[in-house]
């Protein structure tokens, strides 16, 4: 089992930028492919970034192209995701998660932590 925890989340102006951590404690954390997920008040659970095992892959929502990266450190067990250029539509609840598989659906993954709120003003 795998125990996730999110930070960083907060309340920026549009193109502002944050960095959302997720600790990982428990099974190994180089055993998991990782993922960023959100959700905004009445829409779906939508993945934001995904990133294999050892970084050596990683996948990207066409929205967050290029404004957001992710990346891990496994050493430190931890998720990053540094985001840029921040807009409203951004404004969510963020997620971060673990999959046995490389996979960016969110009902394939295993483990997810309790979420951090991004709120992005105009």
């Amino acid at each position: 089992q795998v125990q996730l925890v999110e930070s960083g989340g907060g309340l920026v102006q549009a193109g502002g930028s944050l960095r959302l951590s997720c600790a990982a404690s428990g099974r190994t954390f180089s055993s998991y492919a990782m993922g960023w997920f959100r959700q905004a008040p009445g829409k779906e659970r939508e993945v934001v970034a995904a990133i294999r095992l050892y970084g050596t892959t990683t996948y990207y929502a066409d929205s967050v192209k290029g404004r957001f990266t992710i990346s891990r450190d496994n050493a430190k067990n931890t998720l990053y995701l540094q985001m840029n250029s921040l807009k409203p539509e951004d404004t969510a609840v963020y997620y971060c998660a673990a999959s046995m598989i490389w996979t960016v659906t969110p009902s394939q993954y295993n483990y997810w932590g309790q979420g951090t709120q991004v709120t992005v003003s105009s």
